[in-house]
């Protein structure tokens, strides 16, 4: 893996790509607008959405372990399936940014931390979603700022702790996100398929 939180594949597709950050920073509004452009240019995509909003047990700041054990397990269960089959997979997360959680709550862990070495090399290309506005309330999301940093906090110094330097979107230009992942995808999934057709500009 090189140090963009990347495996180097010897062929176009198949791809698996994650979204991380905090929560409340449009991960899943920009999962689904990769999508869409993506499945425009011909593409298979599948989107592995956002775990947590299943789990039988408290999450947020009242999660515990059995809970956090349950949406890391499922997330790795659903990537697998959706690698399975289909050309390009986009996570709503990865295992990395569920983790975070799981440290805030109860702290770190040997065994997790050993599985997380290797499932990270999965994905293709792991794009860093900032902090740009404070999460509103949708009936699961926390809403408290200071637990929103926190998390992020965490996951700078997993990154950190790795090497892994992941795609980072810049929290002042999230309108042209999209582009700027796409920049980064479209040559390595099929060189030939423009980058920004006539009816995809922004």
């Amino acid at each position: 893996m090189n140090n963009a939180g990347q495996r180097s594949p010897s062929y176009n597709v198949p791809m698996k790509i994650a979204l991380i950050g905090s929560h409340g920073v449009g991960k899943t509004t920009l999962c689904f607008e990769l999508a869409a452009r993506l499945k425009r240019r011909g593409l298979d995509v599948d989107i592995v959405r956002e775990i947590a909003r299943n789990c039988p047990l408290p999450i947020n700041q009242q999660t515990t372990r059995d809970a956090q054990e349950w949406i890391l397990h499922s997330q790795m269960a659903a990537e697998i399936e959706a690698d399975a089959r289909h050309e390009i997979v986009l996570c709503d997360r990865a295992v990395i940014d569920n983790y975070c959680y799981l440290v805030h709550a109860v702290g770190s862990s040997t065994e997790w931390e050993k599985m997380l070495d290797r499932w990270i090399p999965t994905y293709d290309l792991l794009v860093h979603v900032p902090i740009w506005t404070q999460p509103s309330f949708d009936g699961v999301r926390a809403v408290e700022k200071s637990f929103q940093e926190q998390i992020e906090l965490v996951l700078e110094g997993l990154l950190t702790a790795r090497g892994i330097t992941p795609l980072r979107l810049e929290p002042d230009d999230h309108d042209r996100w999209g582009r700027q992942i796409l920049e980064r995808l479209l040559p390595i999934v099929d060189p030939t398929l423009p980058l920004f057709p006539a009816d995809d500009l922004d």
